[in-house]
């Protein structure tokens, strides 16, 4: 009988030897690789570093809303909104009298999802700047405070 032994944790990977001196002379360290730029293949799909949101044309979707950069994007989620109520109350219509023909249906409201996931998608952005400035208004009022805090 063989006795085996084992470890709890796997073994570090090889490149740690790389970092053996960090502690004395942080510089030693190698220098960390440079990012990806342009268009990359992850798990069997290409992807690109640009931030851009594709629009509805270029992912094969009919667009309900008017084309431009000023839409009133409120507006035009209301009005989505409300046509998404009315294609609910048709199909529970259609499913009571003719339950063969939702299938349109189905479709039209997929249609309208998909508008308005599109719509508050391009708000992202916007709402990425709004977080990040009420973090760092947060931030400046703790500092804020504990500067108040160590003076008295």
């Amino acid at each position: 009988m063989t006795t085996a032994t084992s470890s709890s944790y796997p073994p570090p990977p090889p490149y740690y030897r790389l970092y053996k001196d960090y502690e004395r002379d942080p510089a030693s360290a190698p220098d960390p690789p440079p990012p990806i730029q342009g268009a990359f293949p992850l798990f069997g799909a290409t992807y690109t570093t640009d931030v851009v949101l594709p629009t509805l044309e270029d992912q094969g979707v009919r667009q309900l809303y008017p084309k431009g950069p000023n839409i009133d994007i409120k507006k035009e989620l209301r009005s989505l909104n409300r046509e998404l109520q009315l294609h609910i109350l048709e199909l529970a219509d259609i499913l009571v009298e003719r339950p063969s023909q939702y299938a349109r249906k189905v479709e039209d409201i997929s249609l309208i999802f998909k508008n308005m996931h599109h719509l508050l998608n391009s708000l992202r952005p916007h709402q990425a700047r709004a977080t990040l400035i009420h973090i760092l208004e947060r931030q400046i009022q703790r500092r804020k405070q504990a500067v108040e805090d160590i003076k008295k």
